[in-house]
Order: structure tokens, then sequence, then C-alpha cells
């Protein structure tokens, strides 16, 4: 019995070392959350994105980023490298390309080249061969360690995030993996980045973004939009800005959507006006709880993966104006289609953007 006794103290002491020393890659960093106030207002639970059509993507998934091309033919980037063409209907479909990393955002520029922003290997220029090179891997001497979503200006400037400095998804077990780890640390050092195709140089926009993810340029191309995944919110920042840090006040850079009841992915600009946003997950009140408990954090880390406070599935795009005021809200609270992180508008269809949907999803406009 005593001896029972020993190897049960050795055992929780040995638990409690584990659980207060083991290394983990985060230094968690203090924060204050918003208060949610969850789903009400604009964001009134719905059913608007329940029941979509899916179309199989073979052995793919993961439609991440999906736009239509200027030869009418609909482009997916998905989890394997690939970036799939296809009818609209998502019949008639090839590989386009494989860059070989993890597209998660492209655009086309004025030739139709597709412009794509890579985790795994930068900013890539992709010609209509689907030969990829890259445009841009390092700025200022250090790499772009996580490109996550580009847009192309009509001056031909192309604009993109580079989500976070700290986790590469390519050293972190993937892109999700990657996004969770710089959430939980809040140490904020996305960045929003401009390549000149004439000069091949990079120039910093703006710094200090936890978790610099979607871009869209306003319409008249002076101010970018940015989602900040970590904090729950969208900037708009002057295209003509060098080197901001948001997290000190500038004229240069407002919030024009904050405290979202959820995790903002990828901006895409739609049809009159809107501004597509997707919420890859709802927030948690654990995760938020733990917002100025650094510790407590890091001591998540240690927890088997399955005890993580990775929020539950539910379906949520949303869209608004430049003035940020929401003009749409599709929910569905069952997470039958998985991290919806986006939305592509076109005349006939909503196309639903996934990180790990396992097909192509899309209702009726």
């Amino acid at each position: 019995m005593k001896r029972s006794l020993v190897v049960l103290a050795f055992a929780f002491a040995a638990l409690l070392a584990y659980l207060a020393l083991w290394p983990v890659p985060v230094e968690p960093v203090a924060w204050r959350a918003p208060t949610s106030a969850g789903y009400s207002g604009p964001h009134t639970p719905n059913q608007l994105l329940a029941g979509l059509t899916v179309v199989p993507l073979g052995r793919e998934e993961g439609p991440e980023h999906i736009a239509l091309g200027r030869d009418g033919r609909l482009y997916a980037a998905v989890a394997g490298g690939k970036i799939l063409r296809m009818a609209p209907d998502g019949t008639a479909q090839q590989v386009f390309a494989d860059t070989g990393g993890r597209v998660l955002g492209f655009d086309f520029d004025a030739a139709g080249n597709l412009i794509a922003a890579d985790a795994v290997r930068g900013l890539l220029f992709v010609a209509p061969d689907g030969k990829a090179r890259v445009l841009a891997d390092r700025h200022d001497g250090a790499p772009i360690r996580c490109a996550d979503a580009v847009v192309v200006a009509g001056s031909g400037r192309i604009y993109f995030s580079d989500a976070s400095t700290r986790f590469a998804p390519a050293q972190w077990g993937g892109t999700f993996e990657a996004s969770v780890l710089d959430i939980l640390e809040q140490s904020c050092t996305g960045r929003v980045l401009e390549y000149d195709p004439g000069t091949r140089t990079t120039r910093l926009l703006a710094q200090g973004i936890c978790f610099a993810n979607g871009v869209a340029l306003a319409g008249d191309e002076r101010a970018l939009y940015v989602a900040e995944t970590g904090k729950y919110r969208v900037w708009r920042i002057d295209v003509a800005a060098h080197e901001l840090d948001l997290r000190r006040p500038s004229p240069q850079a407002q919030i024009v959507l904050d405290n979202l009841p959820g995790y903002p992915d990828n901006l895409m600009r739609g049809l009159d006006g809107r501004i597509w946003l997707g919420l890859a997950k709802p927030r948690s009140a654990t995760v938020d709880a733990l917002a100025d408990k650094p510790w407590l954090r890091k001591l998540t880390l240690r927890l088997p993966r399955a005890l993580w406070p990775v929020p539950k599935a539910y379906g949520h795009v949303i869209a608004f104006n430049e003035a940020g005021r929401i003009v749409a809200d599709l929910q569905d609270p069952s997470g039958a289609w998985p991290e919806t992180t986006g939305i592509t508008e076109t005349r006939e269809r909503l196309y639903v953007q996934s990180l790990h949907g396992k097909g192509l999803a899309f209702r009726p406009l």
C-alpha cells in the first residue's frame, strides 16, 4: 500500500513538472479580449448557409480559395498544393498547376496570369501553362513565412499578407496548426506587404497584426481591407502607408469591423460593392478567458491535441460595405461545411471556400 502511494506521488509530481516545465514553441503575450456579443444583432442565428450543393474534387480537398478566371473557368486552390481548373458548375476538372506548397489565396493580373500567395513558397507567378516561379520569398533579408492572401491592383502592384513571421506552416505541421500557435501566442507578428513587378521589390505597409489574413482592395484602390484573425476584426489601411505598426494609433489605419463572433479569414470583393468575409471558426469563451493568462495558454499546448480549446465547427459568412455596415449574414449552426473561410460571388452562385472541405460547395445566388 505504501509503495503504491509513493509511485502515485512520483507520477503526480512528474505530471505536474511536465505541465509546468515541458518546452512549447509559443511565448504567450497577455491581452484583453473584447466581451463577445455572441450571435445577436446582424448576426442573429439563421440557416441560410445550410444545404449546400457539393461537387466532389476527386482525391483533393480544402478549396481554401476560389476565383473565376478571365477565361470564364473556375480556379480552386486545394490542400495538396494544386490549383484546379473547371467549369463554373464544377465539371470538367483538371489540374492547372502544382506549386509544391499550399496556396491560400490568389488573384489574376491584367494579362490573366495567376498571382498566388503560397504559405510554403511565398508570392508566386503562375503562367498560363501552369508553371510557377517565385516573385518574393523574403523581405528586408527575412523570410516570408506564411504568405496568405493576395490582391492585384489596376496599377499592377501586388498586395499580400504574411500571416505570421513566427510560425511557418512548413515547420509546424500545416497552415491550421501554424495559425493555432500564432493566435494562442498573440505576439502579433503578421504584416502586409506590397510587391512592385516593375522594380521586383517588396515594401512593408503595415505590421503588428495578430495573424494577418484576407486582403481586399477598396473600390478606388486607395485603401486595403485586412482581416486580423487573432483579434476578431477587419482593418482599412491606406495603400500609401509605410511601415505602420497597428499596435499604435495612426490616421492611415482604421478598424471597420470589430468584436466579430468568429475568426475572420478570407476577404473577397463581391457584386454591388459587397465585400465577403468568412468566419472560419466561432469564438470560444474558453480562449477569450485565457487572453490575460499567458501561463495557462502555455500549459494548454502541453495537453493532448484533442484537449486543445479549438472551437466547434460553425458555418458563417458575412458581407459588408466599405463603410463597415453588415449587408448579409449566412450561417449553418450544424457546421456541416467545415471552416467557411470565404465566399466567391458570381452572378449565378455563391461558392463557399473551406480549409478542409471535401469538395466544391456552392449555393444559388
